[in-house]
């Protein structure tokens, strides 16, 4: 038996693991796709403290390192359930159970895709889902920003301000985001609007250079070059088998503040699978360290 589980091992995951092992805790973490979660995509990051830049591999690595250096015991396993039997959980996975006296849920999210052929591997080479994150790289070129919400009218403003042009596809014929936000971008020589419009391929071996767009009117199909595609058309979270043990909101996120605490006591959670307005690396990381202090607290309660 673990003292914390912590399912899933991405920045909030491993964050977590390394404040709970200095508290001289024994710690399981499970990981179902890749250790260092969503940030492996990232090819370049520059807004983490204390580091100039680096990959996102490299940032993982350093973590899983970290983590393994200090005792943590990590599996590649899909969770498919929590059980509370009081002072222990029994975590379920699709190998087995593991025993633990309390959990930690950091699943992540993840981006909403295109859903194109070659999407997965233009990602870090031209397609992002994050412009706080790449948009950066793209000063001075011209980028496409695909989605018409709140989400896509923010990356939209922020990468007006570095990029040469920048092109808002939507699929409908209005922006659904909210009117002052389009009436900001609306003021701005460098942003055109196409609506209507959906994207159908995506051009480029190694970097992308255009994209394929088809008006659904009349079906006119058109190319458009472009250095970068930033996908904005939502977040998915995947916390369907800790709905009942954990509690979600109308999103589907684990519905819990920055205190990291569920409905349940002894289950936790921290990262982007929680309810919250910003999810960055930094955030993760802290809601990481919080989580794990407070399963720490609360363990040494029982």
């Amino acid at each position: 038996m673990h003292d914390i589980i912590i399912i899933g091992a991405g920045p909030a995951g491993l964050t977590a693991a390394l404040y709970a092992l200095r508290a001289e805790k024994t710690v399981l973490v499970l990981e179902k796709g890749t250790f260092g979660g969503q940030v492996t995509f990232s090819p370049q990051i520059e807004n983490y403290p204390g580091f100039l830049q680096m990959s996102g591999n490299e940032f993982a690595d350093k973590l899983v390192e970290q983590v393994i250096a200090q005792g943590a015991d990590l599996e590649m396993e899909t969770v498919t359930g929590i059980e509370d039997h009081g002072a222990t959980k029994t975590v379920i996975t699709e190998d087995g159970r593991h025993e633990g006296r309390a959990v930690i849920i950091a699943t992540g999210v993840k981006h909403r895709q295109v859903g194109l052929p070659n999407e997965e591997a233009l990602t870090g080479s031209g397609v992002s889902y994050c412009a706080v994150c790449d948009g950066a790289f793209f000063k001075g070129r011209t980028v496409a920003v695909l989605g018409g919400g709140n989400s896509a009218l923010q990356e939209a403003t922020l990468l007006a301000k570095v990029c040469k042009q920048v092109y808002i596809i939507q699929n409908l014929d209005e922006m659904t985001g909210e009117a002052k936000l389009v009436e900001g971008l609306r003021a701005m020589d460098n942003v055109e609007m196409i609506f209507g419009t959906v994207i159908t391929a995506l051009h480029g071996e190694t970097a992308l250079n255009g994209l394929t767009l088809h008006r659904e009117a009349d079906g006119q199909e058109s190319f458009l070059a472009v250095d970068g595609l930033f996908v904005a058309i939502g977040l998915i979270p995947h916390n369907e088998a800790f709905a009942e043990i954990a509690g979600l909101d109308d999103w589907g996120y684990v519905d819990a503040d920055e205190r990291c605490l569920t409905k349940t006591p002894g289950v936790f959670t921290a990262g982007d699978c929680r309810r919250k307005q910003i999810r960055q690396i930094t955030t993760a990381a802290a809601d990481g360290s919080v989580a794990a202090l407070a399963a720490c607290r609360y363990l040494d309660t029982l």
